[in-house]
């Protein structure tokens, strides 16, 4: 009789596939530089993971339009960074589209992440998987850790729609200061003016003007 092979049995592809199990308690906001082969702009909300879903063409127009509009209205002192995470609390690292941030205080270029008390303004794109999160969850968020000002953008099929807030300090929360349909005129927290229908004209085809 031949000797016996032992042969190591094979893993499953699920389980060599599968997520990182979240310790208890959750994830932390350090965590999100440390753990291995995370999606790229992978969020943590409350202690869990959030992965992006495919981007529509309106959410990468409309984030390269705010980005670009912002950059060129800013005032010394504040810079603009699209898609990039920021320290609310330690269960809690969100990453809005497009944040302008103070720069006092914020110089190392390694960073990745900003203290949400540098931030000044967040804007998030509304994708249909984010649509809860960007209209309640981050808000509320975003309101609490004291940034002052939110912006929503939505596609309503037709149009870009922009809906701006602004942190009331004696309640801590965000009250509405305007509904954009075509032209988005505001003095806060800078004075801005871009045409939000250049958004879908890029959409339908024609050439984005700047």
């Amino acid at each position: 009789m031949g000797a016996l092979m032992s042969i190591d049995p094979i893993e499953p592809p699920a389980a060599r596939n599968a997520w990182p199990v979240p310790p208890r308690g959750g994830w932390t906001a350090d965590d999100l530089d440390t753990l291995p082969d995370l999606p790229p702009h992978t969020e943590l909300i409350d202690g869990s993971l959030v992965f992006m879903s495919p981007q529509t063409r309106f959410h990468v127009w409309a984030v390269d339009f705010f980005n670009r509009h912002l950059v060129d209205a800013l005032p010394e002192g504040l810079d603009v960074l699209r898609e990039f995470t920021i320290d609310i609390d330690e269960q809690n690292r969100p990453e809005p589209d497009v944040i302008v941030f103070r720069t006092d205080g914020v110089e190392e270029h390694t960073d990745t992440r900003l203290p949400a008390s540098s931030v000044l303004l967040a804007v998030e794109v509304v994708s249909r998987e984010s649509l809860t999160r960007d209209r309640e969850t981050k808000p509320l968020k975003y309101a609490r850790a004291g940034i002052p000002h939110y912006w929503r953008v939505e596609d309503t099929g037709d149009h870009a729609v922009v809906y701006t807030f602004e942190r009331e300090p004696a309640t801590g929360a965000y009250v509405s200061t305007g509904i954009f349909h075509e032209r988005m005129k505001v003095t806060e927290p800078f004075a801005l003016d871009p045409d939000l229908g250049r958004i879908m004209r890029n959409r339908r085809g024609k050439p984005s003007e700047s």
